[in-house]
C-alpha cells in the first residue's frame, strides 16, 4: 500500500514513510492509495487486538505483520483493563462507544499507545538511525495521549503546546506533571488553532528542517495528521459493530449510524475509511459544539474559519480549522490540484466554497449538528436523570446532535471520547450541584452524587509536582524545535 499527498498525489511513500514523516513536504496530508475490502464478518468474530492488528495490516503493509499482531496484544490489553472498544447500552437502540478507558481517559489512547511502537519499527523498516523530534498541537487530549506513549522512548523527544487558558484544569495538570526526559509542555498565548498554525509553519519551513537534519534530527507529528494516528481509531468501528452482532442487535450487513463530536474531523474520518472498507456503516452524525465551522460547511459548502471564537466546556472541540476535512476532500474529489487550490484559499483567505456536487457527494455519508452550552448541560443531565448514563461534556454534545439526526429503526452509536471526570467542574453544575472552583474538590463531589468511581489516574493528579509551566506565542514555536536537545 503506498499513500500520497492531498496536495500533490506525484508525492508517494510506503506506510513507514508516511508514519515517520507525518505531513508531506508541501504541507499535505498522507493518503492510501485504495481503501483495502475485508471480509466484515470474519474480522468482527475477532477479540479487539486481533481486531487491530487485522485492520492494521490492511494499510501498513510494508511492516512485518507478527510485529503488528504483538504490538496490538501489547497495547489492547492490560491498559484498557479489557475495555477497548467497549460498547454501553444507553436507551432504546442508542449506544455509547466508551473509548476513554485507557491511561489517560481519552479516546486519543487508542493511537497514541500504538503509535510510538509503529514509529519506530517505521524508523527500524526504513533503515533510519536519525532522531526524531515530535511537535504536537493539542486542544487537550491529544498532549497528555502523546506524552503517555511517547515519554522515554529512545531516540525520540516529543513537544506538546496547548493554549493557554483552552483546556479543563485537570487536562493542564496531566500534561505539566507528565514524566519523562524526553518531554516538553508548552501554553501557547492564544486558541488551538494559532498553537496548530504554529507547528505547522515549523513543518513547512525548509530552513528549519536543514538546520535540525545538520544535528541528525528530522520532525514528526503525533496529531492526527499523522496517518499513524489515524489508521488505529478505524477499529474502533468494526468493535462496536461486532458488539452489536453478537448481542443480536443487528444482522450482517444492517447500518448503524455513528455520531461523532469532532473538531480536528479525525475520528469521524477513520469512521469513514470503516465504511469504505464495507463496514456497514449508514450515516456518519457530525457533531458541533458553538465553534460550529464544520455544522455549516456540512450543511453549505462553504468553510470560514475567520470567525467568532468560543472557550466551551467541551474544549478538545473548540477549534476553528479542522485538519483532517482535506482528506475527505481529497477522497471525494479525487483532484489533488483542487484540493491544494481550497488549502491555499483557507490559508490566504481564511475561507473556500467547494463545487455543489462535492457538497452532494458529502452528504451522502454525513449529517451535522451543533450544540449550544445550554444544550450540552442539558444532555448531560437528562442522560442521568433518564437513562442513569454519566457522560462527559464532548459526549453531551454528541447525545445532543444524535437524537436530533436518530432515523427510525437504524441502531445510533455515539462515540464518548473521554471521562466525565476529566471535567468534574462542568458536569457536576450540569447536574444541579454547586460545582466548587477546585477541580478535585469538583471530582470528590461528582463520585458522591453519582456513586461512580473517578479513575486512579485522574485523581492520583493532586498533589503532583508541575513539571512544566513555560507560556510562549505561537511564533516562538519554532525556536523551541530549534532548541531540541537530543
Amino acid at each position: 500500500m503506498q499513500f500520497f499527498s492531498t496536495r500533490d498525489a506525484a508525492r508517494q511513500v510506503s506506510a513507514s514513510q508516511a508514519i515517520v514523516q507525518g505531513l508531506s513536504d508541501e504541507g499535505g496530508l498522507f493518503v492510501p492509495q485504495s481503501f483495502p475490502q475485508v471480509d466484515v464478518q470474519a474480522v468482527c468474530q475477532l477479540e479487539y487486538p486481533a481486531m487491530a492488528a487485522a485492520v492494521l495490516r490492511e494499510y501498513l503493509t510494508d511492516y512485518d505483520p507478527a510485529f503488528l499482531a504483538r504490538a496490538a496484544a501489547e497495547t489492547y490489553g492490560a491498559a484498557f483493563a479489557g475495555k477497548a472498544g467497549f460498547l454501553a447500552p444507553v436507551e432504546g437502540d442508542t449506544w455509547a462507544l466508551e473509548l476513554w478507558h485507557g491511561p489517560t481517559c481519552a479516546f486519543k489512547d487508542y493511537a497514541l499507545q500504538l503509535m510510538p511502537k509503529l514509529l519506530v519499527e517505521a524508523k527500524r523498516n526504513l533503515g533510519r538511525t536519525e532522531k526524531t523530534l515530535i511537535l504536537v498541537a493539542t486542544s487537550g487530549d491529544t498532549g497528555k495521549a502523546a506524552l503517555d506513549g511517547y515519554h522515554d522512548v529512545p531516540g525520540v523527544e516529543i513537544a506538546v503546546f496547548y493554549p493557554t487558558g483552552g483546556t479543563s484544569e485537570i487536562q493542564r495538570l496531566q500534561m505539566a506533571t507528565q514524566q519523562g526526559d524526553n518531554v516538553a509542555v508548552y501554553a501557547v498565548r492564544g486558541n488551538f488553532d494559532d498553537a496548530q498554525t504554529g507547528v505547522k509553519r515549523v513543518f513547512a519551513d525548509k530552513q528549519i528542517a536543514e538546520q535540525l537534519a545538520g544535528r541528525n534530527i528530522r520532525l514528526s507529528s503525533a496529531n492526527s495528521i499523522n496517518w499513524g494516528r489515524l489508521v488505529p481509531q478505524i477499529v474502533y468501528y468494526f468493535a462496536a459493530y461486532a458488539q452489536l452482532l453478537k448481542a443480536g442487535k443487528v444482522a450482517m450487513g444492517d447500518p448503524v449510524d455513528f455520531c461523532v463530536p469532532t473538531g480536528n474531523f479525525g475520528d469521524i474520518l477513520a469512521g469513514y475509511y470503516a465504511k469504505r472498507m464495507g463496514l456497514p456503516v449508514g450515516r456518519l452524525v457530525c457533531a458541533s459544539n458553538k465553534n460550529n465551522v464544520l455544522t455549516d460547511f456540512l450543511n453549505t459548502g462553504v468553510y470560514t474559519a475567520r470567525r467568532a471564537f468560543f472557550k466551551t466546556s467541551s474544549p478538545s472541540m473548540d477549534i476553528l480549522v479542522s485538519s483532517n476535512l482535506e482528506r475527505l476532500l481529497y477522497h471525494v474529489t479525487g483532484s489533488d490540484t483542487e484540493v491544494a487550490a481550497l488549502m491555499a484559499r483557507l490559508s490566504q483567505t481564511g475561507s473556500y466554497t467547494v463545487r455543489p456536487e462535492t457538497l452532494a457527494a458529502i452528504q451522502e455519508t454525513f449529517s451535522c449538528g451543533y450544540a449550544e452550552e445550554d444544550q450540552v448541560a442539558g444532555e448531560i443531565r437528562a442522560r442521568w436523570q433518564q437513562d442513569g448514563y454519566l457522560c462527559d461534556t464532548h459526549t453531551a454534545v454528541a447525545f445532543h446532535v444524535a437524537r436530533q439526526n436518530k432515523r427510525a429503526g437504524v441502531p445510533m452509536v455515539v462515540l464518548s471520547t473521554a471521562s466525565p471526570f476529566k471535567f468534574p467542574r462542568s458536569v457536576l453544575a450540569a447536574l444541579g450541584q454547586r460545582a466548587p472552583e477546585n477541580d478535585f474538590e469538583a471530582m470528590g463531589l461528582l463520585e458522591q452524587a453519582t456513586g461512580r468511581t473517578a479513575p486512579a489516574s485522574l485523581a492520583g493528579l493532586r498533589g503532583k509536582a508541575e513539571r512544566f509551566d513555560a507560556v510562549i506565542d505561537p511564533e516562538q514555536i519554532a525556536a523551541v524545535a530549534l532548541g531540541c536537545q537530543i
